[in-house]
C-alpha cells in the first residue's frame, strides 16, 4: 500500500511539472499555428537564471523563481520579434528548422557562460520537509509541485476562455486579417501569448528541476517528451494537455518503479496507443 501511495504522489506530481512546461507548447502550437521545438530551451534559460540567482548570488528560491520567469521573458521578446514573427503563417518544416536552430545555439551559449555541468536549485527548508497527511507522510515540494500545476491549468484556462485578451487571440488565430480590420493589433496578441507561454515553461523548468534536473542538454533531452505531451492531449486543449501528462505521467512513473529495465518503453507504448485512437489527440479538434 504505501508504494502504491509513493506511486501516486510522484506520478501526480510529475504530470504537473509536464502540464506547467508543456501547456505554453501546446498555446503557440494549438493558437498560435508554430511548431517551437526551442519551448524547451526556454524552460532551460529558466532554470539556469534559477540556479545562478539561488545558488551563487544567495537569493531567496522565491525570488529565484521571479527572476527565472521574468528574464525568460526578457530574453524571449527579442526573439520573437526578430525570428519568430518571420515564420508565423510559414510552412511547419522551416518553424521545425528555425527553433531547433534556436535550440543549439542556447545549449552552446549555455555551456560556455554557466558552464557544461548539472545545475541545482536549493530550495527553501519549508519544501524539503515532509507533511504528514496523518497516514503517511509526503514530500513538501511534491504538494508544492502539485497546487503548482493546478493553478496554472485554472489561471491559463480563465486567461484564455474568460477574458478580452483570450476572446482577441481566438479571433485573430481563426481570422487574423479580419481581427485586425476590426482593431485587433494581432502582433501584440500574439508577442503576449508568446510571453506567456515562455514564462510557463521558465516556471515548470525552476518548480520542476527535482524530477527533471537542469543539466546541459536539457533542450534536447525533454524536447520530444514535451512534443509527445502536446500531441496526446490535443494542441490548444487545456484540459486535453492536463489529461495527457497526469495519464503519461503515471504510466512513466509506475513503470518505473515496477519495471525500471524497460526504460520510457511503455511511455511511447502509450503514446502510440492514444494517437492510434485519437488522432487529434484526447481533446483535440479539427483545425
Amino acid at each position: 500500500m504505501q508504494t502504491v501511495f509513493s506511486i501516486g504522489v510522484d506520478a501526480l506530481a510529475y504530470g504537473m511539472v509536464l502540464f506547467v512546461i508543456s501547456i505554453g507548447l501546446s498555446v503557440t502550437m494549438g493558437l498560435m499555428r508554430v511548431v517551437n521545438l526551442a519551448h524547451g530551451a526556454f524552460a532551460m534559460i529558466g532554470g539556469y537564471i534559477a540556479s545562478y540567482a539561488a545558488r551563487d548570488l544567495g537569493l531567496a528560491y522565491a525570488v529565484a523563481v521571479m527572476l527565472a520567469v521574468f528574464g525568460t521573458i526578457l530574453i524571449a521578446i527579442p526573439v520573437e520579434r526578430l525570428l519568430y514573427r518571420r515564420v508565423y503563417g510559414q510552412p511547419e518544416l522551416t518553424q521545425v528548422l528555425m527553433t531547433i536552430g534556436i535550440t543549439f545555439c542556447v545549449i552552446g551559449i549555455a555551456n560556455y557562460v554557466f558552464g557544461p555541468t548539472l545545475k541545482t536549485i536549493p530550495t527553501p527548508e519549508s519544501l524539503r520537509a515532509p507533511v504528514s497527511l496523518g497516514f503517511r507522510t509526503v514530500s513538501a515540494h511534491r504538494l508544492f509541485v502539485i497546487a503548482c500545476g493546478a493553478a496554472v491549468a485554472l489561471g491559463l484556462w480563465y486567461f484564455i476562455e474568460r477574458t478580452a485578451f483570450g476572446v482577441k487571440l481566438r479571433a485573430s488565430v481563426d481570422n487574423a486579417a479580419m481581427a485586425a480590420a476590426l482593431g485587433v493589433k494581432t502582433e501584440v496578441v500574439y508577442a503576449v501569448s508568446f510571453a506567456v507561454a515562455v514564462g510557463l515553461a521558465a516556471f515548470g523548468g525552476v518548480v520542476g528541476a527535482e524530477l527533471l534536473p537542469i543539466e546541459p542538454y536539457y533542450a534536447l533531452r525533454y524536447m520530444v517528451t514535451f512534443l509527445v505531451v502536446v500531441s496526446v492531449g490535443g494542441a490548444g486543449s487545456i484540459p486535453g494537455a492536463l489529461a495527457a501528462c497526469l495519464l503519461l505521467g503515471a504510466i512513466d512513473v509506475t513503470a518505473r518503479y515496477l519495471v525500471p529495465d524497460f526504460g520510457n518503453f511503455f511511455f511511447y507504448l502509450a503514446v502510440i496507443l492514444v494517437v492510434c485512437v485519437f488522432p487529434r489527440g484526447l481533446m483535440g479538434r479539427a483545425q
